[in-house]
């Protein structure tokens, strides 16, 4: 054993010596299988090998020829027995299949195509030796096949154009940005190790070489000062990567471009335009812009490098303008905010510092162009007159008389340097229409008495507005409030209150009464305390009643001891007094139901309609009348509900078939001809005289003659209450026919026309319709329209 393992460990180091210093024209190694023996008796033996078989090594990309061989394998008992080689694993019998094969027999192991580490960079496989009949002869050996990296990949940028960005000014060393990429060959190696440098730079002011880049970590940086976005705000770089640790001789290299923004600092101030400014405004107006100042900024449009601030530092120490920046061109719009007076002031003179919203960079000075004087003219106006106390308060004592002149509500005119005008007064509302103005010195006189309790007065206060009207051009007008305080007198006398009560007419007369009190539209001290009193007329107030003093404003009305009223309304007569000086009176009337109470002192229903005037009488019969009228109704219904049923059980009297309502009737029955018939002829004769009906008793009248009395109106048939009932109707007609004298009965003759006695005439039936014999018929067409279909019929033989 230790023979065959020295033996073994010999071919093991010759193999990896050979595949290390040999060319493609060595042989190639020979791997030899370190396991077990087969043995009939004790059956399979390991023994331990205490070396590793190395791992095979195959350059990626190779040219071939292919299958290219790469080791054999082989088993110490070939010699004996005959063996059978197999590899597995991936890239044997598992996916991506068949990249490595051996022959079975001799154990020799190919690579059928190049191979590419950036796809796959080891394999592992595991190699078999097994007898003819499949049984295993050796342990499976493992078997690490390496691909050798070559330089076949370019570096990659992650992104073909980068972005970043430096503030003006920067000093040299400033951080800019970072570019990186990627290379898929083994970083361990030459082939992926990539450095970095810039090619190009563009443009070139104020030098070539501003910035520079790491070459191994590619971070970008500044070497230069000099940069100004106001001169070149974007620089455009070119930057390189190649492997091989940067050798251009036997590296690959790829390019990318880096955009580089010079961002704006606070480094130029604001400068105004002029030294001086001016606008004029008009008095009395706000929000109008008077002057507009222009500035110039070199920095950044829009940006708080750029924005201008504007203040004013003197001239305006009573705030009457500010200055507005315009967010589009960044003027300076000078604009009033509060009213200016021509009077007061007729120039302003403002200066005014302008700055950005930024502060300007270290070392950034402002500039003498910052400040500069504006200068505002006042237009004069014609300004409405005013009135110096608005509103003006005065008192009065109510129920002054018309013509009374209460005050002089004048107005002033703020024109009085430049204009001399004339103020004229006029009334612009005056609620009740109480109150005059002079039209020249604003005199105000009552046109009719005040009156404290009026509507229009507002907690003792009476307000009235007034025009005062000047003569510019054009003409101009200010309004004054005149508010009068309106001192009560004691002109309205109190009323009592409630006007309507009720009382029990037989309860506790400590706790039986009616409260009362009084309102006056006065107030103190002309209102109350108040005085409550019975009059002495007529006697049976005070007989039958009593007032009892609550309190200042209440008393008590009430029945006297032992005095009993029957229920009804009474009438009291109060006599109520104010507290004004001279007091005033006022006799009002309450209405007192008096009713029987229950328990608790609530009216019953009883006693309520009791009180309202109804005895016990006139009650009851209204019960009765009620019960008596739900009776009737109710009846009616169950008769209604009765006959509507009747009406649907009911069945026709005619079958729906001869139902002549809009049908159509089928006269199909001729009947026999006048020789069946046997009439007595006499009837059909107009008797000669009337003798013999005229003398007929009262009574007796024959059926076929007319009536000689007046016809009398048809009468009109009820209509039927359900148009399914044949029966009811054809009973209301005969019931009309019946009753109705000018109608004769069905069954007699009817007197047509009179011809005259002794006619000669036969039979009509003796006519013969069918003879034969020539006759001439053209007279009928003679008698005119009504013949012409006859005369068509038998005058037209010819045609025929």
């Amino acid at each position: 054993v230790t023979v065959i393992i020295n033996s073994l460990l010999n071919k093991a180091l010759c193999c990896l010596k050979g595949h290390e210093g040999r060319g493609e024209s060595s042989p190639p190694p020979v791997i030899m299988f370190s396991g077990s023996r087969l043995n009939s008796s004790k059956g399979l033996r390991r023994q331990k090998r205490d070396w590793v078989i190395p791992p095979i090594n195959v350059a990626e990309n190779s040219r071939g020829p292919f299958p290219q061989m790469l080791v054999s394998i082989r088993s110490d008992q070939d010699q004996d027995i005959s063996i059978r080689y197999s590899i597995t694993g991936v890239g044997a019998d598992q996916p991506p299949n068949e990249v490595f094969n051996i022959d079975p027999v001799l154990g020799k192991m190919f690579v059928t195509k190049p191979l590419d580490r950036e796809h796959r960079s080891s394999y592992h496989l595991r190699a078999h030796a097994v007898d003819m009949n499949g049984n295993q002869v050796e342990n499976p050996i493992d078997l690490y096949i390496f691909v050798i990296d070559m330089n076949d990949n370019r570096p990659e940028f992650k992104n073909q154009v980068y972005n970043g960005s430096v503030d003006e000014g920067s000093k040299p060393g400033t951080p800019v940005m970072h570019v990186s990429a990627f290379d898929a060959d083994d970083n361990t190696t030459a082939n992926g190790m990539v450095r970095y440098r810039i090619l190009s730079q563009m443009p070139h002011s104020p030098i070539p070489n501003m910035f520079t880049i790491n070459s191994e970590t590619g971070d970008i940086v500044t070497v230069a000062p000099g940069l100004d976005r106001e001169k070149v705000s974007q620089y455009t770089i070119i930057v390189q990567a190649t492997d091989m640790e940067g050798n251009l001789n036997f590296g690959l290299s790829n390019t990318a471009t880096a955009i580089i923004t010079v961002t704006d600092i606070n480094d130029n101030p604001p400068m105004l335009t002029s030294r001086t400014f001016s606008g004029e405004v008009p008095e009395n107006r706000v929000d109008v812009v008077v002057a507009n100042l222009t500035v110039i900024d070199a920095d950044q449009q829009h940006s708080p490098n750029w924005n201008a601030v504007y203040r004013i530092i003197s001239g305006d120490p009573s705030g009457h303008f500010t200055i507005r920046t315009d967010p589009v061109s960044n003027d300076g719009m000078v604009t009033v905010v509060k009213p200016v007076d021509f009077e007061m002031n007729r120039a302003f003179m403002l200066t005014v510092v302008v700055s950005n919203q930024a502060h300007l960079a270290s070392g950034i000075q402002s500039s003498l162009q910052s400040t500069a004087g504006v200068t505002i003219s006042v237009q004069d106006v014609n300004e409405p007159p005013y009135f110096p106390t608005n509103p003006k308060h005065i008192r009065f004592e109510e129920g002054v008389p018309a013509g009374t002149s209460l005050t002089t509500f004048s107005a002033s005119d703020p024109d009085r340097l430049q204009m001399q005008q004339t103020i004229r007064y006029s009334k612009l509302n005056d609620p009740a229409d109480w109150l005059s103005i002079n039209r020249t010195n604003g005199q105000i006189i009552t046109t009719a008495m005040l009156d404290r309790e009026s509507i229009y007065v507002k907690n003792n206060i009476y307000e009235a507005t007034f025009l005062a009207t000047d003569n510019g051009s054009p003409a101009a007008s200010g309004t004054g409030t005149l508010q009068i305080y309106l001192i009560d007198i004691n002109d309205n006398s109190p009323a009592l209150i409630p006007k309507e009560s009720q009382i029990c007419e037989r309860m506790n007369r400590n706790v039986n009464g009616v409260n009362i009190t009084a309102a006056d539209a006065d107030t103190d001290p002309n209102a109350g305390p108040f005085v409550f009193e019975l009059p002495n007329f007529p006697t049976s107030i005070r007989r039958n009643w009593t007032i009892s003093r609550i309190s200042g404003d209440y008393a008590r009305l009430g029945l006297r001891y032992q005095v009993y009223l029957e229920p009804g309304v009474y009438e009291v007569p109060v006599i109520v007094s104010d507290s004004g000086n001279p007091p005033l009176s006022n006799r009002s009337v309450i209405k007192v139901k008096v009713c029987p109470c229950d328990e608790n002192g609530d009216c019953t229903t009883l006693g309520a309609v009791a009180a309202a005037g109804l005895g016990t009488g006139a009650i009851i019969s209204i019960l009765i009348c009620i019960i008596i009228l739900l009776s009737m109704v109710l009846l009616f219904v169950v008769w209604i509900k009765r006959r509507e049923k009747e009406r649907q059980t009911k069945q026709l009297l005619i079958d729906p078939e001869d139902d002549v309502r809009d049908n159509i009737l089928k006269y199909d029955e001729e009947g026999g001809g006048e020789e069946d018939q046997d009439y007595d002829l006499s009837q059909l004769q107009q008797p000669d005289s009337l003798e013999h009906i005229m003398s007929k008793p009262p009574g007796v009248r024959r059926v076929d003659e007319r009536p000689i009395i007046p016809e009398s109106q048809y009468p009109i048939r009820a209509v039927v209450p359900h148009p399914g009932d044949i029966g009811d109707f054809i009973h209301e007609g005969l019931r009309a026919a019946d009753n109705d004298p000018t109608a004769p009965p069905y069954d007699s003759l009817l007197v047509f026309d009179y011809e005259g006695s002794g006619s000669t005439a036969g039979s009509v039936s003796s006519l013969n319709s069918s003879s034969t014999g020539d006759q001439d018929y053209d007279y009928l067409n003679d008698w005119g329209p009504r013949f012409k279909k006859l005369a068509d019929m038998y005058g037209g033989g010819d045609d025929d």
